[in-house]
């Protein structure tokens, strides 16, 4: 069965392509990009007229939870929630119980993916076994099983020398480090980011430079061994200054910024409280227009969301024993195109890069491209749609998220995976336009 897209604006950063065409696919791939394609026999026909067509969005930081933390989120649960965000692929982290710290987890999770997931997922193994920061990890073994890279995230690896290791070990397989940076003595135990805030609420700060000084050693590392580290949710001036300057020689450092990093501030907990409490922590106002400027120059290499889950009742503390992260698979795409593209003026596809080809290039991940032959893995966008974020309405089982009430303008409105469309509902839309349909199917 083949797949005709009619009267799209086709935007794929991996052709520097932006103009309006049709998508032909056939057996689950691009099969064809032109202008006024002939329908092949047998072929549903979708008007996309008013619509953006992206290479399929991938999310590289995801917190699926399963197994062991059910309660709070499931492959089956994160992946609606994830394609009904507009991303087709995400990377789930290694924190579950057990640890994805051998093949045995990495296996079965893939199996776990293959019954109920409603995307595509890429599981990411743990650097340390039982993310304690002593003893590597099967990375052999677990990347022989599947994983795409290798994460202690929420850990900071604090053993400089077994970090070499690991990533000496890791370039062997061709596998990025995704690395937390946070020395553990200078966060000594911070909620929040340490300032006038955290001042405020009489809370314990966590210094910048928590994360600063294990950025600096991270890119001396990652001369040292040639292997390529990844810097996990960046959210300072200082730490996106580091990387710059050793991008520009050529090191093989990427980077990630979350859209609440790029969105708030600070200044949210003192209205949100532990709605807005992460790790690491919202920063200052200069923070957040430093990030914007490395998302605008290139230093950053992708969006990602830290989709982190919680319980309401474990959410529901004094902000001192809440646990941080929040949730955001289903209205990133939408908060960035609405602060990104329409408040700053970043244009849609560098936005799309960032969410696409971006991630897809630095994980070395399938997708990011709609070229001829690729998987037809596409996110369709309304960039004038309005939306409101309702929570109340979300795939997730979580509901820990800072931005419940936002009316944002800009959404996705379909997600395709090799050429089939995922039946899932989308966030609390209030359309601008009409969402199209599979308008015939020619015989």
């Amino acid at each position: 069965m083949s797949l005709l897209i009619r009267n799209g604006r086709v935007c794929d950063p991996s052709q520097n392509l932006d103009a309006a065409r049709d998508i032909l696919v056939t057996d689950g791939c691009i099969a064809a990009i032109g202008d006024g394609l002939e329908v092949p026999p047998n072929t549903d026909v979708l008007d996309a007229a008013g619509l953006v067509i992206a290479p399929g969005f991938i999310d590289v930081h995801v917190h699926l939870r399963e197994p062991g933390f059910t309660a709070k989120e499931t492959i089956a649960t994160g992946t609606r929630a994830a394609a009904a965000g507009g991303f087709t692929a995400v990377c789930c982290m290694a924190n579950t119980s057990p640890v994805n710290d051998s093949p045995l987890v990495t296996r079965y999770i893939l199996d776990r993916v293959r019954e109920s997931a409603a995307c595509r997922v890429y599981p990411v193994g743990a650097v340390t076994k039982g993310l304690q920061g002593e003893v590597l990890s099967d990375i052999g073994g677990m990347a022989a099983a599947g994983v795409v890279a290798l994460s202690d995230d929420g850990h900071g690896i604090a053993n400089a020398n077994l970090l070499r290791r690991a990533l000496e070990y890791a370039s062997d397989f061709g596998l990025p480090i995704i690395d937390h940076c946070e020395n553990r003595d200078l966060a000594a135990g911070g909620v929040v980011n340490e300032g006038a805030v955290s001042t405020q609420l009489g809370v314990r700060g966590m210094t910048r430079a928590a994360e600063e000084v294990d950025v600096a050693r991270d890119v001396v590392l990652a001369s040292l061994t040639g292997a390529h580290i990844h810097i996990a949710h960046l959210s300072t001036s200082g730490s996106l200054e580091i990387v710059r300057r050793a991008q520009s020689e050529g090191l093989p450092l990427t980077c990630e910024v979350t859209p609440h990093h790029l969105t708030l501030d600070e200044s949210a907990l003192l209205t949100l409280g532990a709605a807005a409490k992460m790790n690491p922590p919202l920063r200052e106002p200069a923070d957040v227009e430093a990030l914007l400027e490395g998302v605008a120059d290139g230093t950053v290499t992708c969006i990602a969301t830290d989709h982190a889950p919680h319980t309401a009742l474990e959410k529901d503390q004094v902000l001192a024993h809440a646990p941080f992260g929040v949730v955001g698979l289903e209205c990133a795409v939408s908060l960035m195109l609405d602060q990104l593209h329409w408040r700053h003026g970043l244009p849609l596809m560098r936005i799309i890069e960032l969410f696409s080809t971006g991630p897809a290039r630095a994980f070395k991940l399938p997708g990011g491209t709609l070229q001829i032959g690729q998987p037809a893995d596409m996110t369709l966008l309304d960039i004038h749609g309005e939306v409101t974020v309702d929570v109340g309405r979300w795939q997730s089982k979580a509901r820990n998220c800072p931005f419940d009430g936002w009316r944002l303008r800009g959404r996705p409105v379909m997600t395709f995976i090799a050429g089939k469309r995922l039946c899932t509902a989308a966030p609390a839309v209030e359309p601008h336009t009409e969402t199209v349909a599979v308008a015939h199917r020619t015989s």
